[in-house]
């Protein structure tokens, strides 16, 4: 089906669909069940998520988008005239909001995401307010090595990536190395990367961000269950789940789950799935980084660390990276 005429450039790649019944079976028959977070953002979920990052526990976001609005001037003198700006995972865009508001001119704005509609209405929204940018939706799988449309300028000039929100944490360390390798191959010598990266700080401030007093995170981790009963004709009772997050300093990660407060056995579509009181299912990881650290997987991956900035608290870093 073609779609109709867009504001925006659109090319789809056709990224593999998930497939949300298997996944979540499967998942729910491990020894240590979990269920992916990528299923967190639904309708509902998303909205819950949008309120989570106005929470004053959760410091990430508006950290992030003040580091990124103290840094543009810097950034925009090191990149040059005319770049070309790739986002990663682009949600709102509204991180590209900030930039735009004290760069110069763009070359375009290359938007990748995953879920087609939510790409489609952002970048719409992006193109309207910025009637000069040439703004490309790309709706493909970022994770995987991709193949980018050319802007129409012959000028563009040196490529520039984004990857924000600490995003880079949810991998696991092999992921997030893929990730950045592949970004670097994608992005050629002579490009860059911004990537937002939480900092490594007090276990206090950390599950805090993580186990807000409104529960807010905890409806959105909830929230999973509710669309497994929606989906797939479940029966899982929310009232005997609740939200579990806490800091695994070993692994320097924070760690989400559901845990069951009583024995019981919940069916999906027919089949059975035994809780013991006490049994959580994983539902997601959020790893958090030294400043060495994280500079040290990036050059691994085939980057070269060349600024960072940070707020004055050290709570978030943000890392520009340049491909030799």
């Amino acid at each position: 089906m073609t779609p109709p005429a867009l504001a925006v450039a659109f090319h789809d790649l056709e990224p593999e669909p998930s497939d949300f019944r298997l996944d979540v079976l499967a998942g729910l028959s491990k020894p240590q069940k979990e269920l992916p977070p990528k299923y967190f953002y639904d309708t509902p979920g998303a909205k819950l998520f949008e309120a989570i990052c106005a929470l004053d526990e959760y410091y990430l976001t508006r950290t992030e988008l003040e580091i990124i609005r103290v840094a543009a001037p810097e950034i925009a003198r090191l990149m040059g005239p005319n770049p070309l700006v790739i986002e990663f995972g682009s949600g709102s865009n509204r991180k590209i909001r900030a930039l735009l508001e004290r760069f110069g001119r763009l070359a375009a704005y290359i938007s990748i995401d995953i879920s087609k509609d939510h790409l489609l209405e952002a970048s719409r929204d992006l193109a309207k307010s910025h009637p000069g940018l040439e703004v490309i939706a790309v709706c493909a799988d970022y994770t995987t090595r991709l193949d980018l449309p050319e802007p129409k300028d012959p000028a563009a000039g040196r490529p520039l990536g984004l990857f924000f929100g600490s995003t880079i944490g949810n991998f696991t360390p092999l992921q997030a190395h893929r990730f950045l390798a592949n970004g670097a191959s994608e992005l050629g010598s002579g490009g860059a990367m911004l990537v937002g990266v939480d900092l490594k700080k007090n276990k206090a401030v950390l599950e805090a961000a993580y186990n807000d007093r409104a529960g807010v995170t905890a409806a959105f981790n909830l929230n999973l269950l509710e669309r497994i009963n929606r989906e797939l004709a479940a029966d899982f009772d929310l009232a005997r789940f609740r939200h579990h997050a806490f800091y695994d300093e070993e692994r320097g990660r924070i760690e989400m789950h559901l845990m069951s407060l009583a024995s019981q056995e919940v069916t999906i579509e027919g089949e059975g799935f035994v809780f013991a009181e006490g049994e959580t299912i994983h539902t997601e990881n959020s790893y958090k980084f030294g400043l060495e650290q994280f500079q040290e997987m990036a050059r691994a991956a085939g980057f070269e660390p060349a600024r960072v900035w940070s707020d004055p608290e050290r709570l978030f870093s943000l890392h520009y990276l340049v491909v030799p």
